[in-house]
This record gives C-alpha cells, structure tokens and sequence, in this order.
C-alpha cells in the first residue's frame, strides 16, 4: 500500500501562519512585565474570539491554570491559548474550531512532569466542563509544575 503526502490542511497552514505572527509580535514587545501583560491580554481576545462552546472551556482552562500554576505565562502558541515556564511551553489548549474535531483538548508537552511509569497521557478530550473536570485539570496542571 503506498500513501501519498497531500501536504498541510487549510487549519493546519492557519495555524502555522499564527504562530509566526505571535512570534513577530512577542519579538517586538518592550520590557518583560509589559510582554507578560501584553501576551496575557493576547490569550484572553483570543479566548472570546472562540466559538461559545470551545470560549467556555478555554475561559475555565484559563483560569484553572492561573489559579493552580500562577507561575506559568500565558501566551498564544499557534493561535491558541498556551501556558510556559521559562518560555517553554507546558500546557495548551486547542479548540475544536481550531481543527474541525469533534473536541477541544487540553495537552501537555514534554516540559509537563505528568510521567508515571512507562507510559502516561499528554492529551485529554474535553467535551464539557464539570466540578471533576475542573479538579482533574487543577491536579494536572499542579503535577505539570511539580
């Protein structure tokens, strides 16, 4: 069986596009508290952006991180909300618009420390925002920064 490479989807090219802006607009940003507030004030406009199911959930991802990891910075990461430390990036959270999925998803990269033995999950389907959820996510987001 051979598959042929039909290159990036339109999304996936947006993205792409995305990032490269967020990255010329960090680059040109003053001070580092100015940076901080201005790359926060990024990910919020790009929160109410989002469509009302996919703005709820990243309202509440927002500030379940804040709450939990106030030492991570919010910023945008191929257009959507991201949270680093030390300007890497630990955790995101990709709406379902963003790609055409069924789900949002909140994920986390290497920098996370959610290892537990030989193999762990760095992505998580998120349908709908419940107090368990919630307490899930806050557990995550603390052991990410552990």
């Amino acid at each position: 069986m051979s598959v042929t490479y039909e290159g990036f989807t339109a999304e996936e090219e947006a993205a792409m596009k995305e990032h490269a802006q967020d990255m010329r607009k960090a680059a040109r940003r003053g001070s580092s508290a100015g940076k901080a507030a201005a790359a926060e004030r990024d990910v919020v406009a790009k929160i109410a952006e989002m469509s009302d199911e996919d703005r709820l959930l990243a309202e509440r991802v927002h500030a379940i991180v804040k709450a939990n990891a106030p030492m991570l910075a919010p910023k945008l990461w191929y257009g959507q909300p991201a949270y680093a430390l030390d300007g890497k990036i630990v955790c995101f959270f990709q709406g379902a618009a963003k790609f055409k999925t069924r789900y949002a998803t909140l994920g986390f990269n290497e920098e996370a420390q959610l290892d537990d033995g030989a193999m762990w999950a760095t992505s998580f389907a998120l349908v709908k925002m419940t107090a368990a959820v919630e307490k899930r996510i806050a557990a995550l987001v603390k052991q990410a920064v552990s």
